[in-house]
């Protein structure tokens, strides 16, 4: 079983060469490879194929054999069969966590939350099979709406989420009635391939496809013929690169982004500072993902008369975090994707701080010597980083808590608003008239008062201006894996 030797093959000497999975099976790898290093220690863990348009074609043909049958499956039944999937999801939890602690350096700990979130999305997804449905209309005749499937659905996730964005991705898509082409991060392809062979003998050969490699092949995912539906997770520089490839495949396609975000928690002063503190931290996801979450409240906007007691107990909070190797039980922080990925916070904090910024606590990797081959960096706070700055404006996707100050309602509402993204928002007040007025005020497509993190899954998420476009969860993204029909029956 794929899964099994990929755990198991971690510590051997034998590197894996992976195709992909295609057909029900997983297929010889092409002459193109990609390495997949373990970012905790820099060892290979596998190479894997960059499948390009040959893999894309061959998936896409796989897919469009399953989908014809798939679409005219009833929708209870499909709704089973990918609860079905998620349960064996759930009796592999441990060796898929295992798996994306190494792919990724996030903590097993966090890694084995995800595999739950995962098939628990899953779940209530299927539970939603038979919302799938159209309208009528009290005219003369019989009027009334379907809903039908694409056919093929192209799905593209990043590294940071791996079981997780898996099984959240393929659950609509496939209750909907579609078959997936799903293209996971040439970072952490591991676990992708593994649920497509979990897949297999529960749903039908050809429904889920995931082809592997970098660049090349997610271009070929987009320019497709056969595939009008297409969503994409991760950078708004690569979305930007999605859209324009899309408009010159010379095909309509309807495109979903979840982006990136530079996100708000505005803290006012009339809140409980350990509260705030314990929060301000939490939002961070320092011990998820090291900050590598596009929902991550990166930007503290604190009122001036509580910004320095409250640093304090936030850069105290930080430096208590149990930094060290991910696959450790006491680990609270893994290390980041890649050392370039380490180096780039690293180098955007520097020049902050030559700006001007004012470094409080990190900055560097942790001064342990079991964690020198790894890409780890301590939880970083910078206040007071000048305007117009790359690490004002920019997304870090890493470990780096900004900091500034406000005095008044209307400053913390321009601060929140400023720059390209408007992904997430946390507001903190006991005022609920001003809880509102921020709501109302700020630019984001999910905000939090007086809570971070906290999400259900029945509620949409999804950003707004650069941070994407559609939503995630619940029967929205359902419905938008659907076509709308309308049909006009003539009753004489």
């Amino acid at each position: 079983m794929l899964l099994d030797a990929l755990v198991d093959r971690r510590a051997a000497a034998e590197v894996p060469v992976l195709g992909s999975f295609i057909g029900g099976v997983p297929t010889a790898p092409g002459d193109t490879l990609i390495d997949v290093d373990e970012p905790a220690t820099g060892r290979r863990l596998a190479r894997i194929e960059d499948a390009g348009t040959r893999g894309v074609d061959a998936a896409v043909a796989a897919a469009t054999i399953a989908a014809a049958t798939w679409r005219r499956t009833p929708a209870r039944e499909r709704g089973a069969l990918v609860g079905e999937l998620a349960g064996r999801i759930t009796a592999n939890a441990e060796r898929l966590a295992t798996l994306d602690t190494l792919d990724t350096g996030n903590p097993i700990m966090a890694m084995r939350a995800d595999v739950a979130k995962g098939a628990r999305l899953m779940v209530e997804t299927a539970g939603l099979a038979l919302e799938v449905k159209g309208e009528t209309f009290p005219l003369p005749g019989l009027h009334y709406t379907v809903r039908e499937p694409w056919g093929v659905v192209g799905r593209m996730i990043t590294f940071n989420h791996p079981t997780m964005f898996t099984a959240a991705r393929l659950g609509p898509a496939l209750v909907a009635g579609n078959a997936v082409v799903l293209k996971p991060s040439e970072l952490a392809p591991l676990s992708a391939l593994a649920i497509a062979e979990l897949a297999a003998g529960i749903l039908p050969d050809g429904l889920v496809n995931v082809v592997v490699g970098g660049p090349a092949t997610g271009a070929a995912l987009v320019a497709h013929p056969a595939i009008e539906r297409l969503s994409f997770t991760g950078s708004t520089a690569t979305a930007l690169r999605i859209q324009a490839a899309a408009a010159a495949s010379g095909r309509i396609k309807t495109l979903s982004f979840e982006l990136g975000g530079k996100n708000p928690i505005v803290v006012f002063d009339d809140v409980d500072l350990d509260d705030a503190a314990d929060a301000v931290v939490r939002g961070m996801n320092f011990t998820r993902v090291q900050g590598q979450s596009c929902g991550s409240t990166s930007r503290l906007i604190a009122h001036r008369s509580i910004a320095s007691p409250l640093l304090e107990r936030v850069a105290e909070r930080a430096g208590r975090i149990r930094i060290g190797p991910p696959l450790d039980e006491s680990t609270e922080m893994g290390s980041l994707i890649s050392t370039a990925a380490r180096d780039r916070c690293i180098d955007l904090v520097d020049d902050a701080v030559s700006d001007g910024a004012r470094l409080i606590v990190g900055g560097a990797a942790p001064l342990d010597s079991a964690l020198d081959g790894g890409a780890f960096l301590a939880p970083t706070v910078v206040d007071g980083v000048p305007d117009g700055t790359p690490l004002a404006e920019e997304e870090v996707f890493g470990p780096v808590l900004t900091a500034t100050t406000f005095d008044g309602e209307a400053e913390a509402i321009a601060l929140a608003n400023a720059g390209r993204y408007g992904l997430t928002a946390a507001i903190w007040t006991q005022d609920l008239d001003r809880a509102l007025r921020l709501t109302d005020a700020i630019e984001a497509g999910y905000v939090w008062v007086n809570d971070v993190e906290t999400r259900f899954p029945a509620v949409p998420f999804g950003g707004w201006k650069d941070s994407g476009v559609g939503t995630e969860h619940g029967i929205e993204e359902i419905r938008s894996f659907t076509r709308v029909k309308a049909v006009n029956v003539r009753v004489r």
